[in-house]
């Protein structure tokens, strides 16, 4: 495989080699870049957009650096199981039975929810978004090259890929091999020849009831959560690929499984850089369904909060780090969030006088020093603020830098403008509340609930005529 060299230095930490290294794409000029996407059988939550955000930075910072990016994810519609490995129901299928849902239907609706979340937050739609039930056939094509290589065989109706036979597994996440030992999983399954083999292909022989099928070269089944991802993403980016991403919880089975099958079907490296990213924690502990301690980005809009500012907290913490959850922290990054916006509707009014082309160099400089340095957003973060607060510099240059800042940081600078405030149900109770309050001459709970309208990046003021002037912060 052949690298071309860039000017642009930009480093990438790869979970491979768990180093920082220069990054160095296959073709000149272009990316190619493989990111797990949700499976749709629920709807997504913000620990999970935490990850597509961060890949959205990603993206972002690429074409930054003058890259034509060719991003590609997958939508699961089957074959994931309940366990990432290969144990329990499919999701799909038990979330259908739940919700009296025909499988199909069920992966519409939340496949369309989870990019309606993607809108809200401003995320780039990947250039080609794949279903794995439209690839089928590419996937039992793929696993029949594994058989005819001695990579595959079938035991009890379900076709496994053998990891003994393929010398490099562990290596993405380190495992060691030798020292697993069959029944050492939740569930054995003694079909597998050795612990850590898994399944490619599974046929009716383990799972009667599942609805969707297809016939095969094994039998009437369906296939494993691994192997989609392999075949899309070598069906749109080929057999060599720049980057691929997805949460830390990937590593250990599904990027793990993905490597193997995919660099044993091709004989060679497949993935250049893996990029992984850390949790949302909520009070210490992993964001997740299956631990019931979940939010929806429509729940936090419920709660009065511009979903641009859960971005604006993603922004905060750097992708290799977890991001603890709270909704002091949420409150914080709305009043940040709001106090930026009138500081750029500030701005707009006056743009008039030349762009200073020798600051725009030295602060668009530190910021891209910043984000080509395995996309450190929280530190590009600190020189957008350093820009919006430098009195020496006037409007027209601030806001030439910042506009392009907003490429990468994706706050809808250039979309803010002066509107007229309209309080949700929450913000009418507490300006109900302190209406009464002040009527009762109760200065105390007056200033608990301005304070409380403050952490909501709000501010309250009595006008004469008795009515109340609120606005953003």
């Amino acid at each position: 495989m052949v690298f071309i060299e860039r000017m642009d230095t930009m480093k990438l930490y790869n979970t491979l080699t768990r180093t920082l290294e220069e990054f160095k794409p296959i073709t000149e000029g272009k990316v190619g870049m493989y990111c797990c996407g949700p499976t749709v059988y629920s709807y997504a939550h913000i620990g999970n957009l935490r990850t597509y955000l961060n890949e959205d930075f990603l993206h972002r910072t690429l074409v930054r650096a003058g890259y034509e990016v060719h991003h590609v994810m997958n939508i699961t519609d089957v074959g994931h199981l309940t366990s990432d490995e290969d144990t329990g129901e499919d999701k799909m299928l038990k979330a259908a039975e739940q919700e009296k849902m025909d499988v199909l239907a069920l992966a519409r609706k939340y496949e369309d929810f989870f990019f309606d979340e993607e809108k809200d937050l401003n995320i780039i739609r990947p250039e080609k978004v794949c279903r794995a039930t439209e690839h089928v056939q590419d996937m039992i094509e793929f696993v029949k090259k594994l058989e005819e290589k001695g990579l595959a065989y079938v035991s009890g109706g379900n076709v496994y890929f053998d990891t003994v036979k393929f010398g490099h597994y562990g290596e993405l996440s380190h495992k060691d091999i030798a020292g697993l030992q069959h029944g050492a999983r939740v569930e054995e399954d003694t079909n597998k020849r050795n612990p850590t083999d898994f399944v490619l292909w599974f046929t009716s022989s383990k799972f009667e009831n599942q609805v969707l099928q297809w016939d095969s070269p094994w039998g009437r089944g369906y296939p494993g959560w691994h192997i989609e991802c392999s075949v899309m993403s070598s069906k749109y980016l080929g057999e060599y690929i720049d980057i691929h991403c997805g949460g830390i919880e990937h590593i250990p089975v599904h990027h793990e499984n993905e490597k193997a099958q995919s660099e044993g079907c091709f004989g060679h490296k497949w993935v250049n850089y893996w990029i992984h990213n850390e949790w949302l924690q909520l009070k210490g502990i992993k964001m997740s369904k299956s631990l019931g301690n979940i939010l929806t980005v429509p729940a936090i809009k419920e709660k009065g909060y511009n979903p641009l500012a859960y971005r604006y907290l993603a922004l905060t913490a750097h992708y290799r780090s977890a991001l603890q959850f709270t909704w002091e922290a949420l409150d914080a990054a709305q009043a940040a969030y709001n106090n930026l916006k009138a500081r750029v509707i500030e701005m707009k009014k006056d743009l008039s006088g030349p762009v200073d082309e020798a600051k725009k160099v030295e602060l668009l400089g530190k910021f891209d020093e910043a984000i080509f340095n395995d996309v450190a957003v929280p530190q590009a973060l600190a020189v957008m603020w350093e820009t919006v607060k430098d009195s020496s510099i006037n409007n027209a240059t601030k806001w030439a830098i910042l506009s392009e800042m907003d490429t990468v940081l994706g706050l809808k600078m250039d979309e803010m403008k002066e509107e007229a405030y309209v309080p949700d149900a929450e913000v009418q109770a507490l300006l109900d509340a302190r209406k009464v309050a002040r009527a009762a001459k109760d200065w105390a709970k007056s200033d608990e609930i301005r304070d409380a309208l403050k952490a909501k990046g709000l501010t309250v003021k009595d006008l004469p005529d008795g009515s109340v002037e609120i606005k953003q912060i």
